[in-house]
């Protein structure tokens, strides 16, 4: 919906460079998937900022956690990110992992996991946004507006010339 709203733009799928994996995958929810996660990451990353450095604007759609958020940042080459997490409540993140199609992950003791990580993640409030509307179109424009509104920033390095900007 985001990516949709600029004339060039693209919609970069985190999910998907998990689907890259063709031998030696480990379940990306699981502890010992954390090397793995990294390098997954560094190349999603990376591929967005590739989309906004060639002047797209450019919606990267995954699970980044504030413990990835940095490594996110360095390989995108950007000089900052629009960065918000989305967290229904924990009831609701079980009901939408249990219903959704076409998707592996169904451990709802996972997704509880992982549900309390983000909920108790050292990250500015500002960048989280609790119980969000159920309706994509709302989502997106609450996510607009804030962008607009400078409240997603994340930019920790300064940089002096400007490379382009993902969400």
């Amino acid at each position: 919906m985001l990516a949709e709203r600029a004339e060039l733009s693209a919609l970069v799928s985190g999910d998907a460079f998990f689907g890259f994996l063709a031998g030696g995958a480990i379940a990306p929810w699981l502890t010992e998937s954390g090397r793995q996660n990294e390098v997954v990451t560094r190349a999603a990353a990376s591929a967005a900022g590739h989309y906004a450095s060639g002047g797209y604007f450019t919606v990267y759609d995954g699970v980044v956690g504030p413990w990835l958020l940095s490594t996110f940042f360095r390989e995108t080459n950007l000089d900052g990110l629009d960065y918000v997490i989305l967290l229904p409540d924990v009831e609701e993140c079980v009901r939408r992992v249990a219903s959704r199609r076409g998707h592996g992950f169904r451990d709802e003791a996972a997704t509880r996991k992982m549900h309390a990580e983000f909920l108790n993640a050292q990250i500015d409030g500002r960048h989280l946004v609790l119980d969000p509307p159920a309706d994509p179109e709302a989502v997106a424009l609450m996510v607009e507006q804030a962008s607009r509104e400078g409240k997603l920033e994340y930019s920790p390095l300064a940089s002096s010339e400007p490379s382009g900007r993902a969400i």
